[in-house]
């Protein structure tokens, strides 16, 4: 059973920062694409950071420059650090793993963790 597992969201002002984690039950190298996405009210899941088993990275315009998504294979975790937060950017975070078993391709996500930037 694959399980990814989101923390470290919270409250910010705007200009803050955090850093959220994405643990998984396994090795993250099993998987073929890491990221993350955001979901706010009202909106359609888009996706804010990836990283591939290569180690490419893709973000949307967005948050190029401010978001940045890395990963630890010993401690099997996906991060995305965020600067310079902004309101608009108030929504819940979940992680995502797409992997291939045999020749069927599967896709994981988290229970999410909720951003809120604020004064």
């Amino acid at each position: 059973q694959v399980q990814l597992v989101e923390s470290g969201g919270g409250l910010v002002q705007p200009g803050g920062s955090l850093r959220l984690s994405c643990a998984a039950s396994g090795s993250i190298f099993s998987f073929y694409d890491l990221g993350w996405y955001r979901q706010a009210p009202g909106k359609q899941r888009d996706l804010v950071a990836l990283i591939t088993s290569g180690g490419s990275t893709n973000y949307p315009d967005s948050v190029k420059g401010r978001f940045t998504i890395s990963r630890d294979g010993a401690k099997n975790t996906v991060y995305l650090p965020m600067t310079s937060l902004k309101p608009e950017d108030t929504a819940i975070y979940y992680c995502n793993g797409k992997k291939n078993i045999g020749d069927m391709r599967y896709s994981y996500w988290g229970q999410g963790t909720q951003v809120t930037v604020s004064s």
